[in-house]
């Protein structure tokens, strides 16, 4: 008898569990900045551009121009803003990395994080590196938030948090949030 009320309780919270909407989670993957597996669109002596496979497909476009990287995300990119760059000159770290949600029920990707290598205005070389945080949603992605990799111990974790707030900063309205302590230019 207790055995059997045992199981008949399991299966109500099993089948309200399931009822219920699900709790949002993220998650992380990784892909590669490798520009030599990209296709060449467009490239001149002032600049190029190049579009590479994102996380299971997702479409990127990188952009370089006047010495700066920037990148746009997504399968209607031509209806999105131009793309974000930093004010030093510039380049991308060899891995990006996604923000995943299963809000609706499957891992999509929310967010990405990159690692830009800024240089000193006055030698050109190296200085600084920051993460930029940019929120993938159609017709609203951007950078929302920019954290200093050096100055701050934690600046990973900084940028994970940032990424998994996406989804609520408005491009053109909202100013992007510089987190952490910020030495980087």
């Amino acid at each position: 008898m207790k055995s059997t009320i045992q199981a008949i309780l399991l299966g109500a919270c099993c089948a309200l569990s399931l009822a219920l909407p699900a709790h949002a989670a993220f998650n992380s993957a990784y892909t590669d900045i490798d520009l030599d597996q990209c296709l060449v669109l467009d490239a001149d002596d002032f600049g190029a551009s190049w579009a590479c496979p994102g996380y299971k497909g997702y479409p990127m476009l990188v952009s370089e121009g006047d010495l700066r990287f920037s990148i746009r995300y997504g399968f209607n990119i031509d209806k999105e803003p131009r793309g974000q760059t930093l004010g030093p000159f510039n380049n991308l770290g060899p891995k990006l990395e996604w923000r995943l949600s299963n809000a609706s029920g499957r891992w999509l990707p929310v967010a990405t994080i990159v690692r830009y290598h800024t240089a000193d205005p006055e030698t050109g070389e190296n200085k600084g590196q920051v993460l930029v945080v940019t929120q993938l949603a159609e017709g609203n992605s951007c950078h929302i938030a920019y954290i200093d990799a050096l100055a701050n111990e934690n600046a990973n974790d900084l940028a994970r948090e940032a990424a998994d707030k996406a989804g609520d900063f408005d491009c053109v309205n909202d100013e992007v949030e510089t987190i952490g302590k910020f030495e980087a230019w």
